[in-house]
């Protein structure tokens, strides 16, 4: 018996349930503004519900998806719109405290992300493809269109700065949630 192929609006659907929070936050880092992100991640999955059927498979989907969102970002931070007016600052979720651990890492979390969002948009940008969205530098380097040396380059450099913005004496952890760090 032959396994019946997904539609193009399955295979949308699927995407949507599997990738919206991922750009959804990919997107909030790179432009630092929810609003923002919230019409600029729709735009991607517009964007990607239209050209899904000439999807050729030469990437994964997801990082195809990423680029979609990064060039998104790329062209909304070019925009007229974003240079003529003062984005409002990214307003951070409230959570529920319950022992000074928790407080205590949650708060260097929250500085580390605030440092992050200072940075350079090359820096910031690979910091959160690699870091935040899990993508390996090969991906990161296709997502970006750029090479893996120029990746580990930026990686090396956001690193640093981030190190020298935090204070040199805090050790910072530089680890994926995969495991794999190529």
């Amino acid at each position: 018996m032959e396994k019946l192929q997904p539609t193009d609006d399955a295979a949308f659907e699927q995407i949507m349930r599997e990738y919206g929070t991922r750009v959804l936050r990919l997107v909030t880092f790179l432009v630092k503004d929810q609003s923002v992100a919230e019409d600029l991640a729709q735009d991607v999955f517009v964007k990607v519900y239209r050209h899904l059927p000439r999807f050729r498979g030469q990437s994964s989907i997801h990082t195809w998806i990423y680029r979609i969102a990064v060039n998104e970002c790329k062209g909304y931070l070019r925009s007229w719109a974003f240079r003529k007016i003062l984005p409002r600052s990214w307003i951070k979720a409230d959570f529920d405290v319950s022992t000074e651990r928790v407080v205590m890492e949650q708060s260097e979390r929250d500085e580390l992300v605030e440092q992050v969002l200072t940075l350079p948009s090359l820096y910031r940008q690979v910091i959160v493809l690699h870091y935040y969205a899990d993508l390996s530098i090969a991906e990161v380097a296709n997502v970006l269109s750029v090479s893996e040396g120029t990746v580990r380059t930026r990686l090396h450099r956001a690193r640093q700065q981030l190190k020298k913005q935090m204070g040199e004496g805090r050790e910072w952890e530089w680890t994926r949630t995969s495991g794999s760090n190529n």
